[in-house]
């Protein structure tokens, strides 16, 4: 099992001089998770805000084997760099076992990759599918995703989203894979570990971890950490793991904080907090409640 000091000694595989923006989740994210395989590891990325900012012609942060894909076809992407590795493996070209990860943003994988994720998981590829979850389509001008909560702004629903997000770990588990986790940088040694266990799965495992974006969210740089803590401990990102066909909760939190609390962190979602919405924000608190519930007991958690 990995520990603190493994991730301090690991290589650096994800360098500094990229230009992310200050508060990003990302980085620290890429970061955690490479550092949590202790194999030669190979990584693509969805065209996104991770690739646009860390291989700005002719630099790099990647200090690996890397391959930027088109925005759609990540998980495809990767699929067929898998099965050149292990042709190139079977002639002897090769001698080194490697792992294989993909990184993608909820843009490039609740929707426009869905279709490329679905069929990979179906066929359960040999590679870990990483997906930072900001919820929106920061990279291109904060429009709404899939991913995207209900109630806030974004440049196309600049009177805040009227649906709910969609459930991407349902839809993950349902291909019947061994591995699918949620994770949130707060919990760092949460998310080496569930990084480490993803790639010890055979065959395709998923994490959908949360990526807080201050320029998308209207929240202050400095509070990026703090604000996927009140994420986690009111609910709106609960933490757990679907391993083998079993369900596992890895934080209940003894009270419950107030989706309220979460939401006054950031500007997208102001006019929530407005006396005539109250109706609405019930109902997000709702949303929340019933779902953790339901969670709870796909747990076996009282």
């Amino acid at each position: 099992m990995i520990a603190i000091k493994d991730l301090v000694n690991a290589p650096e595989r994800f360098v500094s001089g990229h230009r992310s923006c200050a508060g990003c989740g990302f980085p620290m994210i890429v970061r955690t998770i490479l550092a949590a395989c202790k194999k030669p590891v190979v990584a693509c990325a969805a065209t996104g805000c991770l690739e646009v900012v860390s291989t700005i012609y002719p630099f790099t942060s990647w200090n690996i084997p890397f391959i930027h894909s088109a925005f759609e076809n990540s998980a495809a992407t990767m699929t067929g760099v898998v099965h050149a590795y292990k042709a190139l493996k079977k002639k002897g070209k090769i001698k080194k076992d490697a792992k294989f990860v993909v990184f993608a943003g909820d843009g490039g994988t609740y929707d426009i990759g869905l279709q490329a994720l679905s069929g990979a998981l179906e066929r359960n590829e040999e590679f870990v599918y990483v997906c930072y979850d900001n919820g929106a389509y920061m990279n291109t001008g904060i429009q709404r995703s899939s991913a995207t909560p209900k109630g806030a702004y974004t440049t196309t629903t600049p009177a805040g989203k009227l649906e709910f997000r969609k459930d991407l770990a349902k839809i993950a588990i349902a291909h019947e894979i061994d591995y699918v986790a949620t994770a949130s940088p707060n919990n760092f040694m949460d998310l080496a570990l569930k990084a480490e266990k993803a790639f010890s799965t055979k065959g395709s495992s998923v994490l959908i971890v949360l990526s807080p974006c201050p320029l998308g969210w209207g929240s202050k740089t400095a509070q990026s950490i703090k604000i996927a803590k009140l994420a986690v401990e009111t609910n709106f990102w609960p933490l757990y793991e679907y391993e083998k066909k079993r369900y596992a909760l890895n934080f209940n939190p003894d009270k419950r904080k107030n989706i309220k609390e979460f939401l006054e962190t950031q500007t997208r979602f102001k006019q929530l907090l407005l006396p005539e919405n109250k109706k609405v924000l019930a109902k997000i608190q709702k949303n929340i409640d019933e779902k953790f519930d339901e969670l709870k007991k796909l747990c076996g958690e009282k």
